[in-house]
């Protein structure tokens, strides 16, 4: 059994990262905070990468922590129920770069491999292995 989505179920999902990602840039401007905040960190989740200096299975586990919508969501949750505009604002900027990723077809990802996400394989494609009549030729 496949770990990845079929095409029409990939579209919906990357589409709907979209709609989370200009929602979430339409809420953020209704903020006040100003745009340099919003792309100061953006891209902040991003560093999660770095997990992937300790192997594939710590690089997926941390950047699924910093790309999964419950982190994202309960900071701004938190920042509703607290009236804390910073950690509302901090969600928004959170939730607009999942959608956006998500959007660009980067999933969750695997253990297995950094190309190997839930949304399907990114990235150069590796070659197909080798069959007995390639070799035979």
């Amino acid at each position: 059994m496949s770990s990845e989505v079929t095409a029409g179920v990939r579209s919906v999902l990357r589409l709907e990262g979209l709609v989370v990602a200009v929602v979430s840039a339409l809420m953020y401007a209704k903020s006040g905070f100003g745009w340099g905040t919003f792309t100061l960190f953006f891209l902040a989740p991003d560093l999660s990468f770095l997990g992937y200096l300790a192997g594939n299975r710590i690089g997926a586990l941390s950047y699924n922590a910093a790309h999964s919508y419950i982190g994202a969501l309960a900071c701004f949750g938190l920042g509703l129920a607290y009236v804390s505009p910073p950690l509302q604002v901090a969600g928004l900027i959170w939730c607009a770069h999942i959608g956006a990723d998500r959007a660009l077809g980067y999933g969750l990802k695997h253990a297995d491999s950094f190309n190997h996400t839930h949304l399907g394989r990114i990235g150069r494609r590796a070659p197909p292995p080798l069959t007995t009549s390639d070799i035979a030729a």
